[in-house]
């Protein structure tokens, strides 16, 4: 959606086929390198707003963006006062969800006219309850009615309305969860997720050149891959349309002849004889390892350690564990300064382990499939292949499921150890 062309080729791609009935638009994004994508403008708005009480030099950027889409486009469509009305409306409503969300609002109102059809504004239809999460019930009447009887419609992504009457945005790349959102409410056949790639490959393209294309995969290890940073789609998006048992398909709006890449329920999907679905993994995660004697016998011990991380408002990504040893991976971002102090102290004072250990700079890789279940020996090749890479392991954690195996090395060996074990097990595509 970064320009005027862009949105032709979604015009085009929306008009090729009939039986594609509704669109949810993101704001536009980067045009080319050094570009600015339109809600990190919004974004930097926000701070003007919040320091000067005006939009500032940033809005005035994505004005132009926007008035320039439209004269693209050759579009009769009174821009300007659109704007206007946008920024009347920052002065009134100066918080950020709210100024962030005019960029998936202005997109959707130039797409509907673009196309022709209608447009549905999220806040009237998309509702968070009051916890924060999207009130599901709620929100799937909404959109039912207001597309009820309507061919095809434009409603914008990324934002919704909260119990207070409040703009509420999602995390960022929310628009595909707000296409997930009316798939399920209009009980859709499929949904399709168009980006700038054609599906998800078996890993970091920036790692491996070229690396496998991935054909389908299934909504668990859709979660798990993007979960670990395969940032193709957002990881929160399976959510709605799993209720409903609706497959999403990933298309490349630049290359919509491709197939992209099919993801379907976990019941539905067909196994083949691949035994790694993909490959993907993050950097910068703080491991806390405790280690005690008779640790198996103290009733409440883990309970100790997570009311320490309740308490200060801590999240942890995994929990790997032995007889006398427990350990916690944690987002180095979210754990630091004061806050790591005062855990790490109250940790101590808690469970009073006989050692407390802290690494960071620890990098996570996941290795999903439902294949490996499946293929003795899947485990023996994954070490063997990072132990010839020279690279030590630091933490080993396995799902219950044998969907996936993560594991933990130091930052400097992430790229090595990620191509180590892509050649493992994708040998004719390296």
């Amino acid at each position: 959606m970064a320009d005027g062309t862009t949105m032709l080729r979604v015009k085009a791609i929306l008009e090729s086929d009939p039986s594609r009935r509704y669109i949810v638009v993101s704001a536009p994004g980067k045009r080319y390198g050094g570009d600015s994508k339109i809600t990190d403008l919004l974004y930097e708005t926000t701070r003007d707003v919040e320091e000067t009480g005006k939009v500032g030099e940033a809005f005035k950027k994505a004005e132009s963006r926007f008035s320039g889409i439209v004269h693209e486009l050759g579009l009769s469509f009174d821009i300007a006062s659109l704007l206007r009305e946008a920024e009347e409306s920052i002065g009134r409503e100066s918080y950020g969800d709210f100024i962030v969300s005019r960029g998936e609002y202005i997109t959707g109102r130039i797409m509907a006219a673009l196309l022709q059809i209608p447009f549905i504004d999220a806040r009237e239809t998309v509702k968070f309850g009051a916890d924060g999460r999207l009130d599901g019930e709620r929100t799937y009447a909404l959109l039912r009615a207001a597309l009820a009887g309507k061919k095809r419609a434009v409603v914008a992504g990324f934002y919704g309305e909260d119990e207070e009457g409040r703009v509420k945005t999602f995390t960022r790349g929310g628009s595909d969860v707000s296409g997930a959102v009316v798939a399920r409410a209009v009980g859709a056949d499929l949904y399709e997720n168009w980006t700038d790639v054609s599906g998800f490959l078996a890993c970091d393209p920036h790692i491996v050149p070229s690396p496998a294309p991935i054909s389908a995969l299934s909504y668990k290890e859709l979660r798990e891959l993007s979960y670990m940073g395969a940032n193709v789609l957002h990881s929160e998006c399976i959510f709605p349309v799993r209720e409903a048992d609706i497959p999403i398909c990933i298309r490349n709006t630049f290359r919509p002849e491709d197939e992209g890449t099919m993801i379907v329920p976990t019941s539905k999907y067909s196994f083949n004889d691949r035994i790694v679905t993909g490959i993907a993994g993050k950097k910068n995660f703080t491991v806390i390892f405790l280690e005690k004697s008779l640790m198996n016998a103290e009733i409440g011990f883990a309970y100790k350690v997570l009311d320490v991380f309740l308490r200060h408002g801590v999240s942890f990504e995994h929990m790997p564990s032995g007889i006398d040893t427990m350990s916690f991976v944690i987002d180095s971002d979210i754990f630091r300064g004061e806050t790591r102090k005062k855990v790490l102290r109250e940790i101590g004072e808690a469970v009073s382990p006989d050692r407390m250990t802290v690494f960071d700079d620890v990098a996570l890789i996941a290795v999903v499939g439902h294949g490996m279940s499946k293929n003795v020996g899947t485990s023996a090749r994954l070490f063997r292949a990072i132990a010839h890479a020279g690279v030590n392991v630091r933490m080993i954690d396995q799902g219950s499921s044998e969907l996936n195996i993560i594991v933990g090395v130091d930052n400097s060996n992430y790229e090595r150890t990620v191509r180590a074990v892509y050649e493992e097990f994708f040998p004719h595509t390296v």
